[in-house]
């Protein structure tokens, strides 16, 4: 072969392997920084700052932005049940930059409004169950109730005489008075507030006979003594209240409630970013730090597939669209 030939051969392999490589090495960048996430992402808490929802998330954010490598920056936007803020996210580009971490209001909200500016089943990609939140049923410690048998015979002997104390119409206080009730078969008088705090205030004071409250609200009160706990709404005993028996087990079988809190994306978001943001999700879960400050506020990781997630909030969703339409619970 002629030398020359042969040099200006070499010369064209090579020159063609140095732009492959510059094209793969192009490629390679352009992955990079389409690669998501590039920027900060915004969490949406649908509710003030301070309360269960607001807390998780910012633990949950802490997390999440050590494993992506970028801020996750909690963005609270209360009012209206809830709505305001997941109507935001609703609407958002679904891209993975906006989510939203929302609880039990989310699966009511449809039957309590008919009228919502997006379809919870539609509009969202649910993520994962974040966390669960049992329920104290709880009594003044001058109460003469001491069970929930005690209290079904006084309801039953006197119908409507005791009264219930909720955090506002249509809160998982106030449905789950009304499931008790239901579940049961009583007549009791709902007293709605303006939030919990009140409720539990009056309900210390007597001037109500019981409520529902979150454990991680109502706990410190029955471990300092200023209020009795009947029972745990859990559908098993906890390790937090080894002694509490359930409600279902002291005589409204199959009765559950738990405020819960779950992380959603916009629907039609990539799967790739929806699984890494699972996987990302119940790994943080898993982690001792997030499980001893979740627990530190009264609060217990789930950290759920998205399939179980979705199964999950279409079983709640069903679940009190049923107990709204029997009681026929309104939002003044």
């Amino acid at each position: 072969m002629n030398p020359l030939f042969q040099r200006n051969r070499r010369a064209t392999l090579a020159a063609s392997a140095a732009a492959m490589g510059w094209l793969a090495l192009g490629a390679g960048t352009a992955w990079a920084q389409n690669a998501w996430p590039h920027r900060s992402i915004r969490l949406v808490v649908p509710y003030p700052a301070g309360g269960n929802a607001d807390s998780t998330a910012r633990l949950l954010a802490a997390q999440l932005s050590e494993r992506l490598q970028q801020q996750v920056i909690v963005d609270n936007r209360p009012g209206g049940g809830g709505t305001i803020g997941a109507g935001l996210v609703a609407k958002a580009p679904a891209d993975g930059y906006t989510l939203l971490l929302d609880a039990t209001a989310f699966t009511v909200n449809p039957s309590l409004f008919p009228k919502l500016a997006y379809e919870p089943a539609k509009d969202f990609a649910p993520i994962s169950q974040v966390t669960r939140v049992p329920m104290l049923l709880v009594v003044p410690t001058a109460s003469p109730l001491r069970s929930v048998a005690d209290l079904i015979r006084s309801a039953r002997a006197a119908p409507g005489k005791l009264s219930y104390a909720s955090a506002g119409n249509g809160g998982a206080q106030h449905l789950a008075g009304e499931l008790f009730k239901q579940g049961a078969k009583l007549s009791m008088t709902h007293i709605p507030y303006r939030g919990g705090a009140p409720a539990l205030t009056d309900l210390v004071g007597g001037q109500v006979d019981l409520m529902f409250s979150a454990t991680s609200a109502s706990g410190p009160f029955v471990k300092s003594g200023k209020l009795r706990a009947l029972a745990i709404t859990s559908a098993a005993r906890v390790p937090e209240w080894p002694h509490l028996p359930t409600v279902a087990e002291s005589g409204v079988p199959g009765f559950e409630v738990n405020e819960w809190n779950g992380l959603f994306a916009p629907a039609g978001t990539p799967k790739a970013v929806l699984d890494l943001l699972e996987t990302e999700t119940r790994a943080a879960l898993r982690t001792a730090e997030l499980q001893r400050r979740l627990s530190e506020l009264g609060v217990q990781p789930v950290g759920s597939s998205s399939q179980a997630f979705a199964r999950f909030v279409e079983s709640e969703s069903s679940r009190w669209a049923g107990v709204i339409k029997a009681s026929g619970i309104r939002i003044d």
